[in-house]
């Protein structure tokens, strides 16, 4: 059977680096892809124009945040989460089950869901398969994420194996609930399954089997990059990704610097997601081609020189790294703005050249020059 959803274009000969198109009712997405993180219906302090502009494809917001606050039933009224915050290109939504098990003040985890208090008001909700699903569909999006158990770092076998038989559970009862409201619903929407088990080698390989016998239109690598040494996730997500089928996308949730990034994508992995650019830009830190730059300090207090000789974003045409330095350290909004936007750019030029490089099986040569300029401390 064709996929509709997802085209695997090509693979580099030498490296499991594949390139691929996703196709949603909302637009097309070139893979591998990073989603910048629009977790209430924006990326912090950058507007969708600036989306658009830094030529980002697909945002992921956070199903958790939305539902508390402004509430499904105000996005659905006002034409869902597209029409909400101006963005008409394909949206992600996670499910929320990390913010239920990281901020929610008090949580109770049953067969049946997650019982919480909301880290906003104070009040309790909860939160099933089923719920998530109808919040999901609600929000009227492309692409959505089950309800899942997450382990932390470290997490004894007994846990993982819990959590995991909980997640599968869940991920049973969702695909049954998804499978009701796509069949009364107008838009077409498309659910992956998320992998647990923790660094348990043979968890994993249970996760996979079961996710893929219930036959989701992708898979999401969840429990990593959650205190673990960076070994430790690399092996975890080859392990993975051995056993997931090629013809569906995977998706690697939460990892964000580009040298992981190049390394995931050389083992399989088609999409990303993390606060990382935005994060690091709103405390002065951007990504440039030769690595990263603190623009706070002092080194950089009469520098004329743009962020990144290699960008050629209007933040690196227009401003240099005095100004940036001198907006960032007196507290001005648009420094924080500035630098956030250059490294969303960063980022979708980034992955950009990554896909140009599968499509000409250049990967490796890319990977390696990459990382010899990215490395190199002469900024």
């Amino acid at each position: 059977m064709i996929n509709k959803f997802f085209k695997l274009k090509t693979q580099s000969s030498k490296s499991n680096a594949r390139r691929g198109r996703l196709k949603t009712e909302a637009g097309i997405v070139n893979t591998p892809c990073f989603m910048p993180v629009a977790t209430q219906a924006t990326v912090k302090t950058l507007s969708s124009e600036d989306m658009l502009s830094a030529k980002a494809e697909i945002l992921l917001a956070n199903a958790y945040h939305l539902y508390l606050r402004p509430g499904t039933r105000i996005i659905k009224k006002l034409g869902g989460l597209h029409k909400f915050m101006n963005w008409h290109k394909p949206i992600l939504t996670d499910s929320g089950g990390y913010q239920v098990f990281s901020l929610a003040e008090l949580k109770k985890i049953s067969d049946e869901g997650v019982k919480f208090q909301s880290h906003i008001d104070g009040s309790y909700h909860m939160l099933t398969p089923e719920k998530v699903i109808e919040i999901e569909s609600d929000l009227g999006v492309d692409i959505i994420m089950p309800l899942d158990v997450c382990t932390h770092y470290p997490a004894t076998r007994d846990y993982a194996e819990t959590s995991l038989k909980r997640t599968t559970a869940w991920a049973k009862r969702s695909r049954k609930e998804f499978e009701k409201k796509q069949k009364r619903g107008k838009y077409q929407q498309f659910l992956f399954g998320i992998i647990q088990g923790a660094m348990f080698p043979d968890l994993r390989k249970m996760a996979v089997q079961e996710l893929v016998d219930l036959n989701f239109d992708g898979y999401s690598i969840g429990g990593l990059m959650v205190g673990e040494p960076n070994k430790l996730t690399h092996k975890i997500l080859k392990i993975t990704l051995n056993e997931l089928p090629i013809d569906k996308p995977r998706y690697f949730m939460g990892l964000g610097t580009p040298l992981d990034i190049l390394e995931a994508i050389k083992s399989g992995v088609d999409m990303f997601d993390c606060v990382i650019p935005t994060r690091y830009g709103r405390n002065g830190t951007a990504f440039t081609s030769r690595g990263k730059v603190v623009v706070r300090n002092g080194a950089y207090k009469e520098d004329s020189k743009s962020l990144d000789k290699e960008c050629d974003c209007f933040v690196c045409k227009n401003y240099s790294r005095a100004y940036l330095r001198h907006l960032l350290n007196t507290g001005e909004i648009l420094g924080p703005r500035l630098v956030s936007y250059h490294n969303t750019y960063f980022y979708q030029k980034f992955t950009l050249r990554v896909r140009q490089a599968i499509e000409n099986n250049q990967f490796e040569k890319f990977e390696k020059s990459f990382k010899k300029v990215y490395n190199n401390k002469n900024r």
